[in-house]
């Protein structure tokens, strides 16, 4: 991996927690784990270790000591670079300010919905919002749970994003159904209306 090639989401992760201090490997996937972090990306055990032999070949990190628990095998304890930690503050300035094409599958699934039935799409798009509501629970439980914890605000922003971006959904996926329901859009394959890319 080059240095100024972009980060995937669990090496960016891995830099942001040797930003806070050295740690091994092991202690890293808990941390991310104890976190919830495994809301934001896929959190596996190989695919860190992966991400870390990666990130050292890169010279991003690098090897601060070895240390051993008991029986337990030993364990390498890994700091962050001056280069890491540029790199790191570099790919977080341009997430935050660039909007990324992401292509989430449901706007593919939206784009393409006028070929079910409008009753079959009202009733996926029901059961959607029905299997949001848990979802957006458990984001208020960890913002509540966070609060009592003492954890200042500037750590749970991502839920606070998350959760109003499931709020917006909800309330489109209310006014959507409602506008279906009642017959207020056409629907179907109807030869007299071209598909926007024709007109």
């Amino acid at each position: 991996m080059a240095a100024k090639q972009p980060l995937r989401p669990l090496a960016l992760a891995v830099l942001g927690l040797l930003d806070e201090r050295p740690m091994h490997p092991y202690e890293m996937f808990q941390l991310l784990l104890a976190r919830k972090e495994d809301r934001l990306m896929r959190i596996r055990a190989g695919s860190l270790y992966h991400a870390v032999g990666r990130l050292e070949e890169a010279k991003l990190i690098l090897a601060h000591g070895v240390d051993r628990d008991g029986n337990r095998p030993e364990r390498t304890t890994y700091e962050l670079t001056e280069l890491g930690s540029q790199h790191l503050r570099d790919r977080l300035r341009e997430m935050l300010a660039v909007p990324a094409e992401e292509y989430p599958a449901f706007l593919l699934a939206m784009a393409e919905a006028h070929v079910l039935p409008l009753d079959e799409v009202i009733d996926l798009l029901t059961t959607r919002r029905q299997a949001l509501l848990p979802y957006l629970e458990r984001l208020d439980a960890e913002d509540i749970d966070a609060l009592a914890r003492g954890v200042p605000q500037q750590y749970k922003l991502d839920v606070q994003y998350a959760q109003a971006v499931r709020r917006a959904e909800l309330k489109w996926l209310d006014d959507l159904i409602a506008t279906l329901c009642a017959g207020q859009m056409p629907w179907g394959t109807d030869t007299t209306h071209p598909h926007p890319s024709e007109i």
